[in-house]
């Protein structure tokens, strides 16, 4: 049986469709799993059950996060907020990381994976981060890896990817600022921007701010490693 991987869906402002990209489900049935869209469900009781449903939760990439939710007022940057979103994918992460199963979350999700657990974050890294900043935001094809990261040794984005530096496609203009003390910063670009984090204290909660389902799925060897890795680790769950 193949594990069950939730993936987070985004909508557009004023709209009633939910939607999810192709390239996730795609990367995830290539990694082995079964892909199935969460609408922005509200109810306790649903949540927990999608929770212990699911083998493993992707928490996709997608538009900005409501400040309010980590103590700051909008920055005149910042773009569009979907609230079902960010109040679903918040509840959802905190029961999924106490019933220990994996998450895997890409750019927007691993902002919002960061704020669940107490982070914070930057709303524009152009006009809030000091220093010359890369081309956060690429002009190039979308499985283009356009800069580097560097990936700290014996960390689990190391293990799964098999390099301490990656070449990384790169869509974003917030990241992720603060890390609590029960994360570890596992992936850093050259100007200091956060491009990784996972759980200290989980056998597989990883961040990752750029796509690497994008690159997975186009053929790059490592990005293919982190999803193999994501889907090994929701089998063992499944398993158990």
């Amino acid at each position: 049986m193949k594990p069950i991987i939730g993936i987070t869906a985004s909508k557009e402002l004023g709209k009633e469709q939910y939607a999810i990209e192709q390239a996730d489900t795609d990367a995830i049935l290539q990694a082995g799993g079964l892909p199935i869209m969460l609408p922005h469900l509200l109810q306790e009781k649903d949540i927990d059950q999608i929770a212990n449903r699911i083998d493993g939760l992707f928490a996709a990439g997608g538009y900005d996060i409501d400040p309010t939710l980590f103590g700051e007022e909008p920055h005149p940057n910042l773009g569009v907020i979907i609230p079902s979103r960010d109040a679903f994918e918040l509840a959802l992460i905190k029961k999924v990381l106490e019933l220990g199963k994996p998450i895997l979350a890409v750019c927007r999700g691993a902002q919002i994976l960061n704020i669940a657990v107490g982070g914070d974050m930057y709303q524009d890294i152009t006009t809030q981060k000091e220093g010359d900043l890369l081309q956060h935001q690429q002009k190039a094809p979308k499985f283009h890896g356009s800069h580097f990261v560097n990936v700290p040794e014996g960390s689990l984005l190391q293990r799964l990817t098999g390099t301490t530096q990656l070449k990384v496609n790169s869509r974003h203009h917030q990241a992720n600022r603060m890390v609590p003390e029960s994360f570890l910063v596992s992936g850093t670009a050259s100007d200091g921007v956060i491009e990784a984090i996972e759980s200290k204290e989980h056998h597989f909660v990883l961040g990752v701010q750029w796509h690497p389902e994008n690159m997975a799925i186009a053929g790059d060897a490592p990005s293919m490693g982190i999803f193999k890795g994501f889907i090994e680790a929701c089998l063992e769950e499944g398993d158990e």
